[in-house]
């Protein structure tokens, strides 16, 4: 994966507030002939990836908890793909619907790579987005993705 700009991940989550090793994303869990698989990404996992990305996308519910561990701060996925090597993470706060969450991404990316914006004003202007529409106004169907990482000028991906 150290050669992508950025990483999507639209999965589902797992977290686990007491023990922050065990928490993780869920990739499939069957393989191609439909055995089950170990298809959990875990946060052990993540820290040894190498992950130069400008940008990883957590398109899941709760990704950017943690658990706060006195002198460390908050470990979870943010900081395990930023130790991988990430500029920057997009990742949720809460349980997120997926319909709103979709339609938060297909804006966010359409600012980002269309639009050639920022991540954190693609991200403003995707909120600001579903917030005009009469279905999705409540806050909790788009703020509860935040940026972490690299918020600088230089963060600009550009799509060579």
């Amino acid at each position: 994966m150290s050669q992508y700009r950025i990483v999507h991940f639209a999965t589902h989550s797992l977290l686990n507030s007491t023990m922050p090793d065990k928490a993780g994303i869920v990739l499939s869990l069957v393989d191609e002939k439909g055995a089950p698989q170990d298809g959990f990404l875990r946060l052990q996992d993540v820290f040894n990836l190498d992950l130069p990305a400008d940008l990883v996308v957590l398109s899941a519910c709760r990704t950017a908890l943690g658990k706060e561990v006195r002198g460390e701060g908050l470990i979870g996925l943010t900081r395990g793909f930023m130790y991988a090597g990430a500029a920057r993470i997009l990742a949720s706060l809460w349980k997120v619907d997926d319909e709103a969450t979709q339609q938060l991404m297909a804006s966010f990316y359409q600012g980002l790579l269309r639009g050639h914006l920022e991540p954190a004003a693609a991200l403003r202007r995707a909120q600001l987005q579903m917030l005009r529409q009469k279905d999705w106004q409540s806050p909790y169907y788009w703020s509860a993705f935040v940026l972490q990482g690299e918020f600088r000028g230089a963060a600009k991906i550009p799509l060579k």
